[in-house]
């Protein structure tokens, strides 16, 4: 057994306190978003979506973020991937997103639905063409008996759309995140850290409370 009982490090770069937090969640992960970003982290729009089946059974995995606004939080998938059949059945799904570096991370709960095959359209016209040859060929989480069998799916795939646009699967597209709640984590001393959580109310504002770390 490997003993990591004393892996820890003292949280103490920045306090989060209620009088500099934004009313609109929305745009205090915008800003919290836009620091990351100015810190060069490595992929500061990668997330944890975790999601359940209809029988409760968890499921977590890394995504990228790709475009947000008031309307929610998009990523890109295969629709028949295990995510995307496990949305299906429960559309709750969580995102968490951890910024080590800035002792931050945020978690966002909220219902996951698909976006428009033409906005997926338009997002699927800007990846590189080797990300878009890859959405065909691979049957996202299905058992495959090598990656030589990837490979050459590849191989085909590129051949048939040799001096062509790739065309957008029907199998591959966004889903929306819509939240109704954000929670603000921020590392602190002796792990008393400061969290704050945003709670979508009837009227739709946002209720804000602090919570014990």
């Amino acid at each position: 057994m490997i003993d990591i009982s004393n892996l820890r490090r003292e949280y103490q770069e920045i306090a989060l306190c209620s009088e500099k937090l934004k009313l609109d969640p929305f745009k205090q992960f915008e800003i919290w978003f836009q620091e990351a970003i100015e810190a060069d982290l490595p992929e500061p729009n990668a997330m944890i979506l975790s999601t359940a089946s209809a029988t409760g059974s968890p499921s977590a995995r890394t995504v990228l973020l790709k475009y947000f606004d008031r309307s929610g939080f998009v990523f890109f998938t295969n629709y028949e991937s295990t995510k995307a059949k496990q949305i299906e059945e429960n559309p709750q799904v969580c995102l968490l997103f951890l910024w080590l570096d800035l002792q931050r991370q945020v978690q966002i709960l909220g219902r996951a639905t698909k976006i428009s095959a033409a906005a997926s359209l338009k997002y699927f016209a800007t990846r590189p063409r080797g990300s878009q040859l890859g959405s065909w060929c691979s049957a996202q989480s299905q058992v495959i008996s090598s990656r030589q069998i990837l490979e050459m799916k590849f191989e085909q795939i590129k051949r048939k759309f040799q001096n062509h646009q790739v065309p957008l699967p029907s199998f591959w597209g966004g889903y929306r995140v819509i939240p109704h709640s954000f929670e603000f984590w921020q590392g602190r001393p002796h792990r008393l850290h400061d969290r704050f959580l945003y709670s979508l109310q009837d009227d739709n504002s946002w209720q804000i409370d602090r919570l014990a770390p």
